[in-house]
């Protein structure tokens, strides 16, 4: 089901029922472009123009934050399930070594993302990769590594890139790639690598995952979240009025 949170598109799907959409996707090799929408995404794209067309124009725009989830229950949304990005990259992992789907990573540094091939190879049995790619390289560079992909007869492809750049080459080159299934999957690729750790179930379940970012990398990450944190708390507070401004429209 689609719904629209602060004018962004939003797909309540649970983590089989999108599965089943990118299964269908890859088999009859229509593209199927994924977002993984969180906090962070959702206040940046709100200044950065090349961000919000890229996740208004997705095909699917996952729940990928618990701050999504509060959000959309605070507009009246019930059973709201999270799709985390770094799990459906697993699962879609696992779906490609089940039903021999060849999966393309693009991003990371070098040596990076060849510990992430390493690491699935042995985690999923009977996987084969199309290809991969460390996300260094120049935009003069940037038609030959398309080139590469499109011959590679990939079948998905997770890209770990940051923005807008990842953005900018989705808009160009995504409809000529070929590649039916394509997502998104900002640091996830160093997650699966095991040089970024993800926090405890408890604190992806109460929304506090951020934190875990901070005790992980303060230097780099506090703030960001700090601000974005912020801003996304002044949206909730604009949610909260414009819901009990409209029930008090209705009382009246």
């Amino acid at each position: 089901m689609r719904t629209e949170l602060l004018g962004v598109p939003v797909d309540i799907l649970t983590m089989s029922a999108t599965l089943h959409e990118i299964e269908s996707a890859i088999i009859s090799r229509i593209r199927l472009q994924h977002v993984a929408l969180n906090v962070a995404k959702l206040v940046s794209l709100r200044e950065n123009d090349e961000l919000k067309e890229d996740v208004k124009s997705a095909d699917i725009v996952g729940i990928d934050g618990m701050g999504i989830v509060l959000a959309l229950r605070m507009i009246g949304c019930k059973n709201i399930p999270r799709v985390a990005g770094v799990d459906l990259m697993s699962n879609v992992l696992d779906l490609c070594a089940s039903k021999g789907f060849r999966p393309y990573f693009l991003g990371a540094k070098p040596e990076i993302v060849q510990q992430a091939v390493n690491v699935a190879i042995l985690r999923y049995p009977n996987l084969k990769f199309a290809g991969y790619r460390d996300g260094y390289f120049s935009d003069d560079d940037e038609q030959d590594v398309m080139e590469q992909i499109m011959l590679s007869g990939a079948d998905c492809l997770f890209i770990g890139m940051p923005t807008p750049r990842k953005e900018r080459i989705l808009r160009v080159w995504r409809d000529k790639l070929g590649v039916p299934f394509i997502m998104g999957v900002g640091g996830s690729i160093d997650v699966l690598a095991g040089i970024t750790k993800r926090a405890p179930q408890w604190m992806q379940s109460t929304g506090l995952e951020w934190g875990y970012r901070i005790y992980q990398e303060p230097g780099r990450m506090w703030w960001r979240y700090v601000s974005t944190n912020t801003k996304f708390a002044f949206l909730l507070v604009g949610l909260i009025a414009t819901k009990f401004g409209k029930q008090n429209n209705l009382v009246n």
